[in-house]
């Protein structure tokens, strides 16, 4: 055993030694990152790991003094995903679908739109086009929090703005944007059900989001030389052939870490979400943050939002995973 011991010695002395020749400042290297370390330790990994924890227990709002809760093992995983919680009209795959389609409709009409205003603003002759792009980047600029409550009172049903608008051109006034519970698009075979409040939350969202694509689309069309358009010119190729052969190759790379990003705020779009429907009527327009944050607040299950959020991250992980895999946002391109 001792012989054994020395020889595994021997080989870590030797695999040390050979990486201190290869690097020899690593020793000052990782002091460099050690405060960043300690401070990572204690505001990042410590929370996860207490999460973690929790999330096999039955903590709540009783716990918070003795801190001495019941180990209840996969209980809180089993009854968030398939036995439900009792909350009102509680699914978490309707939730899922739900956020799925809100997060794809959502960054699609972001890229859509930016992309077109973009290429408009772009044009040499377009007159004023830096006022422009200073007013449509104010949506962006402000915080999601003051947007959310903006909307809100935009879409209520006796004093908003939009309802007001209808009245004053003579159409119907008195629509319960955000109170309607009747869907107007239920398809039970994925479990999608959308009702009015949608339309009035995915303006609202679309509103806020589609200036960051519209930001980061100028910036990569203007990287593009105008020696390959005029070449195209003299090719004879239409102007759509131009964007869809030329422009939309060019600007890929900038565009697609941008759609990643959009993809992940999307998805945890708490405030819209929060201040605009506040998940309703019925919890039909709740994403799985804004429910993970009701479990908490008001209900006071912590070990149950616990295990719901370490679900939601997994769930998060594997949507960026994939998205990475379809897209190679992360790897090196050369055009």
């Amino acid at each position: 055993m001792s012989t054994l011991t020395t020889e595994n010695n021997n080989q870590f002395s030797v695999w040390f030694y050979r990486l201190k020749r290869k690097y020899p400042n690593m020793g000052l290297a990782y002091l460099y990152i050690l405060p960043a370390f300690i401070i990572m330790l204690f505001i990042t990994f410590y929370p996860l790991v207490f999460q973690v924890w929790m999330s096999f227990t039955d903590f709540s709002l009783a716990n918070l003094r003795t801190m001495n809760p019941t180990f209840v093992g996969l209980t809180n995983y089993i009854n968030v995903i398939i036995q439900g919680l009792p909350v009102t009209n509680y699914n978490f795959f309707r939730i899922f679908i739900f956020n799925l389609f809100w997060t794809i409709v959502n960054v699609f009409l972001h890229v859509v739109i930016g992309t077109i205003v973009a290429l408009i603003l772009n044009q040499d002759h377009m007159p004023g086009k830096k006022i422009y792009r200073s007013l449509f980047v104010i949506p962006w600029a402000l915080p999601s929090l003051v947007s959310g409550m903006m909307w809100a009172n935009m879409w209520h049903d006796k004093f908003g703005a939009i309802n007001l608008l209808l009245q004053e051109i003579g159409l119907r006034g008195d629509i319960r944007w955000l109170l309607e519970p009747a869907p107007i698009i239920n398809i039970p075979q994925i479990g999608l059900v959308l009702p009015l409040s949608f339309v009035a939350v995915l303006i609202a969202n679309v509103w806020l989001g589609w200036p960051f694509m519209m930001v980061i689309a100028t910036g990569a069309l203007q990287t593009i030389p105008k020696e390959v358009y005029e070449a195209a010119d003299i090719d004879g190729v239409s102007p759509l052939g131009k964007i869809w052969n030329i422009t939309i190759p060019l600007i890929r790379p900038s565009m697609v870490p941008a759609i990643m990003i959009g993809i992940m705020m999307t998805f945890n779009q708490f405030n819209i979400i929060y201040f605009v429907t506040g998940g309703g009527p019925v919890g039909l327009t709740e994403i799985l943050v804004t429910q993970g944050f009701k479990l908490v607040n008001p209900q006071g299950w912590y070990g149950v939002a616990s295990a719901f959020n370490i679900i939601v991250f997994i769930i998060l992980a594997i949507i960026t995973l994939i998205t990475n895999r379809i897209t190679k946002a992360t790897e090196p391109y050369y055009a």
